[in-house]
């Protein structure tokens, strides 16, 4: 969506953004029906028994991915370690770990800016591929120039694109109906989706599973398993929650159990997506103009390293579920071990990509079942 608004202004991340969703969007609200329709079949069973174990090496590639181009020094180790506590040990809420990490970071880019100015993620390539159309040292193009009025005016036009499908929602079912809080209840995830869909997943699964009960712990891992398997960004998760959960709770009556899973599935991806359009199409102008401004590059230091241990904890929280299916006082699942501990092999030492690697661990997995 940036991409698109900064090279053909606001069409462009519309644009941009629009066809980078609905795909994934279709392809699991089909996924997500067939889930519920044909989950128990012993043949997808086992294929999701083998995806399950990767998934949790997955997540942990991603830390360490992320982890080792933000964690460049003492500090930002410690404010990941410290996140990693709070969330893992001491059950603290995710958005104020993102708030605290902010605040350190905007106060120690003051008191110790060399070390929270350590630049981006890049890594240095050998390879040219000649000059991108817009390069490091391209000149903004006019339309990324801040201007007040043109904020009011997108900030404006993004809160009417939430207030009113929000309101026929509380006009038509009430505000307790599980149409409408599920779209207030992304609302809010969208807007603590600092670090991509791994950070605020533990959000989610609070939400959807530990309060509202719309989904099962089971499903849930089967919905990052089916999210880690299809194209498009992971966050589309959320599709499966909203699908899911509307088609086992029938919010519209046994007769549409469908209609009232595409329709949640389209409602939470509109109001996810939303403020992550209009952050960008409103603040994509003051992004570009404080490029290399600590006070504003600092605190985005500090979040990212927090993110890392945010990561950790998902990948712990996953991988207690998959390992131990009944809780700890149920036995220890040695067979979903040694298919995470060859994913993580593969991911970590031969350098495999994520979707062969999901495609040989679903396929064990299989034949696992099979065999037993």
């Amino acid at each position: 969506t940036y991409i698109g608004w900064l090279m053909h202004r606001t069409w462009g991340g519309v644009v941009a953004g629009a066809l980078f969703v609905l795909p994934s969007l279709v392809i699991l609200i089909a996924l997500s029906w067939m889930y519920i329709a044909f989950g128990s079949v012993p043949l997808v069973a086992g294929l999701f028994y083998g995806i399950k174990p990767a998934v949790t090496a997955i997540v942990l590639q991603a830390a360490y991915r992320i982890g080792s181009r933000a964690l460049k020094n003492e500090v930002l180790w410690a404010i990941a370690a410290a996140s990693f506590v709070a969330l893992f040990a001491l059950d603290a809420p995710f958005p104020a770990v993102i708030a605290a990490a902010a605040t350190i970071g905007y106060v120690g880019g003051r008191l110790a800016p060399k070390k929270f100015a350590v630049g981006g993620g890049h890594g240095i390539s050998d390879k040219s591929f000649g000059p991108a159309i817009i390069d490091d040292e391209t000149p903004a193009p006019s339309h990324a120039a801040f201007s007040r009025r043109r904020f009011g005016s997108v900030a404006l036009v993004g809160l009417l694109l939430w207030l009113v499908p929000m309101s026929v929602l509380m006009i038509i079912y009430g505000w307790n109906h599980l149409l409408t809080q599920m779209s207030w209840f992304f609302t809010k995830a969208a807007l603590l989706t600092f670090g991509g869909a791994y950070a605020v997943l533990p959000y989610v699964y609070q939400g959807a599973v530990s309060h509202y009960g719309w989904l099962t712990p089971t499903q849930m891992i089967d919905g990052l398993a089916l999210g880690e398997t299809t194209p498009g960004p992971l966050i589309m998760v959320v599709a499966f929650v909203g699908f899911v959960g509307a088609y086992v709770n029938a919010p519209l009556g046994p007769a549409h159990l469908f209609l009232a899973g595409a329709i949640a599935a389209s409602l939470v991806t509109w109001f996810t997506f939303l403020p992550s359009f209009l952050f960008i199409l409103a603040g994509g102008p003051l992004v570009e103009s404080t490029h290399n401004d600590l006070k504003f590059t600092a605190p985005l230091t500090a979040i990212t390293a927090a993110v890392v241990g945010a990561i950790i904890n998902l990948a712990l929280f996953f991988g207690y579920h998959v390992l131990w299916p009944a809780g700890f006082a149920g036995t220890f699942d040695g067979t979903s071990a040694l298919i995470a501990l060859g994913a993580a092999l593969a991911l970590f030492r031969f350098k495999a990509h994520v979707i062969g690697v999901i495609a040989a661990c679903a396929i064990v997995g299989l034949l696992v079942r099979l065999a037993f």
